[in-house]
């Protein structure tokens, strides 16, 4: 005789939010397995991806540069080592709207680390991942292997912004250029190059077992990296315009580098970035401030750069300090999601005070003077988290 199923246990009663009947899932898209990262190979990752019962979140990707050997010494690695082995990162929707495209370092890194998207506190930083072994710590042993995780993310509010999953055609697609290896390090030859592994994952909400849908279907949230004009002369006063944006803005990340294309560093305050940068809309100076109090804004609504005391020398009554988040020189950002308090909390934001825009807004930045540089000029390159409602925008936590 037939044994009565089991009932599910998991449902839950009718009614309320998307995100109530829709657990967290995670499932495998694929496994890139790249030859010898040699210093001349540039390979390319577009694999397809496949359905997963839901609606996508966003994707988890683990690289992995395994199996190297040096024959002489390596130097230090690129300054944006090893994120930069993403040499160039494109994110597209089914219907080809660009979702994340820009440098490696800037989609791979920047995004995560900024945008709240990926995690929060010390976990904001995928370089605080427990699954990242730093490339320098290689250097002495002269194999130039490295793990690194990302999250290419495409909810931007909780339940909001996700993606189709289900339809195996209307499905996003990834594509990554690769860089050779001596786009990591300056100097050194190995005998055996790492291989490079990179694991794709998807985080999704499962199918609903109700009928409801995730709120704004169809809204994304785009990253596209673009430079500002004009370049930068070393202590020049000058305006500086960003591109032409639309929708709503969570985060503004500028990211300064020089001629060479390498980020602009910064000793005693502030090299490169004016003393005090001017942010104008349309003209009008929405934020004129120190440099170093922009660094404290970041701090106090993201933790990005915040020193944590943990000893204090009694001789001077000096505190010395930890910092668990580093800001990477040369970015600064500015969050539009702190609509609840001063701190960003990442997914919980009631998009009140996004920066509303169109085609028509001008956003620039000035400095009178900005700061040398010894490559110059400098370009501004700004990396904008824009919001492209599908309707009009939700506000408020549709997720309760």
């Amino acid at each position: 005789m037939a044994g009565r199923p089991q009932p599910q246990t998991t449902a839950q009663t009718a009614g309320g939010p998307f995100v109530r009947h829709a657990p967290d899932g995670r499932r495998a898209m694929y496994v890139f397995a790249g030859a010898a990262a040699g210093t001349s190979i540039a390979q390319f990752m577009a694999n397809p991806m496949v359905s997963s019962p839901g609606w996508n979140k966003g994707y988890r990707v683990l690289t992995a540069l395994t199996g190297g050997a040096g024959s002489t010494a390596i130097s230090a690695p690129n300054l944006d080592a090893p994120y930069n082995f993403h040499q160039l990162v494109q994110m597209k929707d089914a219907f080809g709207t660009q979702l994340l495209t820009g440098p490696g370092y800037d989609i791979s890194f920047l995004v995560p680390l900024y945008s709240g998207q990926f995690g929060l506190d010390a976990m904001r930083s995928p370089a605080n991942s427990p699954q990242f072994l730093p490339v320098v710590s290689q250097i002495t042993t002269n194999t130039g292997n490295t793990v690194f995780p990302t999250y290419f993310p495409f909810e931007f509010a909780k339940g909001y912004g996700v993606i189709s999953g289900a339809n195996a055609a209307l499905l996003p697609v990834l594509q990554v250029n690769l860089a050779p290896l001596a786009g990591l390090f300056g100097t050194g030859t190995f005998s055996t190059y790492p291989t490079s592994t990179i694991t794709v994952d998807s985080d999704f909400y499962w199918l609903p077992n109700v009928p409801t849908d995730p709120p704004g279907i169809g809204t994304t949230c785009q990253w596209i990296y673009q430079p500002c004009n004009p370049t930068i002369p070393s202590a020049a006063s000058t305006i500086i315009q960003l591109p032409r944006l639309g929708g709503y803005l969570t985060m503004l990340i500028f990211d300064l580098r020089d001629s060479t294309g390498a980020r602009v560093l910064e000793t005693g305050g502030s090299i490169g970035w004016p003393t005090r940068p001017k942010i104008l809309v349309d003209g009008v100076p929405l934020i004129d401030t120190l440099f170093t109090t922009l660094q404290e804004d970041v701090a106090i609504s993201t933790g990005i750069g915040a020193a944590v005391a943990n000893s204090v020398t009694t001789a001077t009554g000096a505190a010395n300090g930890t910092i668990p988040v580093p800001r990477p020189v040369g970015t600064i950002a500015m969050s539009r999601k702190t609509s609840l308090a001063q701190r960003d909390f990442g997914l919980l934001d009631t998009g009140e005070i996004f920066l509303s825009t169109n085609p028509g807004t001008q956003i620039e930045v000035a400095g009178y003077p900005w700061g040398t540089a010894a490559n110059a000029p400098m370009t501004l390159n700004a990396l904008v988290g824009q919001i492209v409602p599908s309707g009009t925008l939700v506000q408020g936590l549709p997720e309760v």
